[in-house]
């Protein structure tokens, strides 16, 4: 149990129920990582899926007065918006980041051309 061991468990010396070293001779094997583990990562064909439904859609109409607000820096008011439409407190605050950078991309390529 939680006890603490003062003796190291031995190798199993096969077919003895008894002693630190009782039990079968198994061999130990690595298993393939389990795909739960690659839930949520982004796959460069999403990345690039993604990017093109948003060139040819553009921005909804919350997005864009979302972004207003960014523009004239009220930012709590932008993640307070972004929140009632969205549900969720992280959400919102995930949705206000990225369109921050949004309009961080924009101003750079105004400032390229």
């Amino acid at each position: 149990s939680n006890m603490p061991r003062h003796i190291a468990i031995q190798e199993p010396q096969g077919n003895v129920a008894y002693g630190l070293a009782k039990g079968y001779k198994t061999q130990a094997y690595d298993k393939a990582p389990k795909i739960s583990r690659r839930k949520g990562k982004q796959s460069k064909r999403t990345n690039m899926i993604r990017s093109v439904i948003r060139e040819v859609a553009g921005f909804a109409p919350y997005e864009k007065r979302c972004m207003e607000l960014l523009r004239v820096s009220k930012d709590k008011r932008a993640l307070k918006y972004c929140k009632k439409k969205l549900g969720t407190h992280t959400r919102g605050k995930r949705k206000r980041e990225e369109l921050m950078n949004v309009i961080q991309d924009q101003k750079r390529a105004q400032a390229a051309n």
